[in-house]
């Protein structure tokens, strides 16, 4: 029998550090969406997101896309980054066959917004955003990747066709008990803005782009 979302009725959470905290169905430019809030309060203002596709199939590998927030890139379509790109891409490609997209609220891979900026400001001074990190004192990456997989055992999605070019969500998913079948390449074409920040993702960090 499928797992389709029924939209009719609320997804089964079980009790885990963090818990669905409120959904609504979503209409977007790409399609009908659930938008599921998860978080360990119900007065947290940033929370977690599952967006999932009305056609996706439970029971079955489904299309994830783990994207961590990127206010620059996402909402005000910056050219330093890829992020914005990436983003509407996964939603474009879940909505084909279904599939869904957790938004992880952890802007500049963890470090915030403010600190974001200033490390910008680094990266115009000659640094690449590895070293501007931690000249700010910060990890190179500080996300945490078990959000998404706490998400993913509350909505019991097992299998996965994983869209990422990074190497790090495939080992946290690997590490878990989520089955990834396939990577799913995300790819985009560099501009000069972001040519040299996408060169360190791929040298430094081991993207695969």
């Amino acid at each position: 029998m499928n797992k389709c979302l029924d939209f009719s009725e609320d997804v089964t959470i079980q009790n885990t550090q963090i818990t669905k905290q409120a959904e609504a169905i979503m209409p977007t430019g790409w399609g009908k969406f659930r938008m599921i809030a998860f978080s360990n309060s119900p007065n947290d203002p940033m929370p977690h997101l599952a967006m999932v596709h009305e056609s996706t199939d439970l029971s079955q590998p489904v299309r994830l896309r783990i994207h961590s927030e990127c206010m620059t890139g996402d909402l005000f379509h910056s050219k330093r980054c890829d992020c914005g790109e990436q983003f509407d891409r996964a939603m474009e490609m879940c909505a084909e066959t279904g599939g869904l997209v957790i938004y992880l609220r952890q802007e500049g891979r963890g470090i915030g917004l403010i600190n974001k900026l200033k490390a910008y400001n680094l990266q115009d001074d000659g640094l690449n955003t590895v070293d501007a990190n931690l000249h700010l004192g910060f990890e190179v990456d500080a996300r945490d990747f078990n959000l998404a997989i706490q998400i993913l055992d509350q909505l019991d999605i097992q299998k996965v066709h994983l869209l990422t070019n990074n190497p790090e969500k495939m080992e946290a998913l690997e590490k878990s008990s989520i089955e990834v079948i396939s990577r799913i390449p995300l790819k985009i074409p560099a501009k000069k803005e972001n040519r040299g920040y996408l060169d360190t993702k791929r040298d430094v960090l081991g993207h695969l782009l």
